[in-house]
């Protein structure tokens, strides 16, 4: 039933950690998503360092997904959108040819606060890698929920459990929001070739095995899953069909390894417009790493 269990690596981006989970050097996709971030859960005192800030950056050939289970942070991207995010809240930013934004704390640094969610990247299907850029914003309400038997859920995006999400998505996949009270369990079904679910609070038991926070579980195609919430859990589930390779460069993703270097060679450049709000520092593109020493 499980193929295979991802243990997310901690990073510090400068003030602030997240569990990086995918890309996974034995997974690279589930589905269309690509890269998937436990952004915290971390406690800010008032009048933390801007450091912890994201500057303007770009993306091309993806979708940003943000959602948030605390905190708030403010988006600013070169399409003139600035939107704060919060709790429940769907921001999902669809690069194409190209975009740039930021990601400020603005909030948090005047009143303090806890940060906990999740940022996924969801790869775009060839045939709209180089569409215009986007922005749409969803309030909770909108978004399909279903309560029973101690399991609550929320379908963030895509289709699942025979219901929509309104979020604009670009090929078939689905992503669920569970809360699981102790005791209670829930099935996910078969309905997609690539499936995986990450705990991001708690413990919960899958096939006789438990598992905690932190771990994603890929699951092998054709039967559905049965989970057990060993205590109260949040679990994220995610996957779809297949859209084929793609390269991941820094920020880039495209299935064409050539696009990945025109867009760096685009952004060292300067031919990236950066955001109207938020204009005046970037993230330069990172130097590439020099080969390991044989000697050391």
């Amino acid at each position: 039933m499980i193929e295979l269990v991802i243990d997310q690596r901690r990073k510090d981006l400068g003030g602030f950690e997240v569990g990086r989970v995918l890309p996974y050097a034995k997974r690279r996709m589930i589905g269309p998503f690509i890269f998937f971030d436990h952004m915290g859960p971390a406690d800010f005192q008032a009048g933390f360092g801007r450091e912890v800030d994201v500057r303007p950056h770009p993306h091309i050939g993806l979708s940003t997904l943000s959602y948030l289970f605390e905190g708030e942070m403010t988006h600013r991207d070169s399409v003139g959108v600035t939107q704060p995010i919060r709790p429940g809240e769907v921001n999902w930013m669809t690069a194409g040819r190209g975009i740039t934004h930021s990601e400020r704390f603005e909030t948090l640094r005047e009143q303090g606060g806890r940060m906990n969610g999740i940022q996924t990247w969801i790869a775009l299907p060839v045939e709209d890698e180089e569409m215009a850029p986007s922005f749409d914003h969803y309030a909770p309400e909108v978004l399909p929920t279903h309560e029973e038997n101690g399991m609550w859920a929320r379908l963030i995006a895509g289709e699942a459990f025979g219901a929509k999400s309104p979020v604009k998505t670009h090929s078939p996949m689905f992503y669920v929001h569970w809360h699981l009270n102790a005791g209670a369990q829930a099935q996910l079904p078969a309905e997609y070739p690539e499936r995986a679910a990450y705990v991001a609070q708690g413990l919960v038991e899958v096939d006789g095995r438990q598992y905690h926070e932190g771990q994603m579980m890929v699951f092998l195609p054709g039967a559905p899953v049965l989970f057990t919430a060993v205590s109260d859990a949040v679990v994220m589930l995610l996957g779809g069909e297949p859209i084929g390779p793609r390269f991941i460069d820094w920020n880039f993703v495209s299935s064409s390894k050539d696009r990945l270097e025109q867009a760096k060679t685009d952004w060292r450049a300067g031919r990236m417009k950066l955001p109207d709000a938020d204009d005046q520092e970037f993230i330069p593109l990172p130097e590439p790493s020099p080969p390991a020493n044989p000697m050391s």
